[in-house]
């Protein structure tokens, strides 16, 4: 059974910074693109950032781009989402997914595990 632990969420501060983990297990961790996506409220769930299972290659959301970057510790079976330069619109619930199919990218249908969500709250 997947199972995808998020942690690191809270509070922060507009221009502050939150790093973000998620803990995998149940799979061999490898073998999963790894991506990072978030749900604000009244909208709907959209990706912020996705690593290539292989590669490293990576893709971010226009909106985050130059201030989160994703990045993977095969060893520890963890993924992380480092967040700078925070903004009140960042406001949302975070989600880590991991998908073990051929495509990968910022769409959830390329993903089939999903982690609980962990809050992340940026004030002004």
């Amino acid at each position: 059974q997947v199972l995808l632990v998020e942690s690191g969420g809270g509070p922060a501060q507009a221009g502050g910074s939150l790093r973000l983990s998620c803990a995998a297990s149940g799979y061999t961790y490898s073998t999963a693109h790894m991506g990072w996506f978030r749900r604000a409220p009244g909208k709907e769930r959209e990706g912020v950032a996705v690593m290539h299972r292989g590669s490293g290659s990576t893709m971010c959301a226009d909106s985050v781009k130059g201030r989160f970057t994703v990045s993977r510790d095969n060893a520890k079976n963890t993924a992380y989402l480092q967040m700078n330069s925070l903004k009140p619109e960042d406001t949302a619930v975070y989600y880590c997914a991991a998908g073990r199919g051929w495509s990968w990218s910022l769409r959830e249908a390329d993903f089939d595990s999903w982690g609980q969500g962990t809050q992340v709250t940026v004030s002004s």
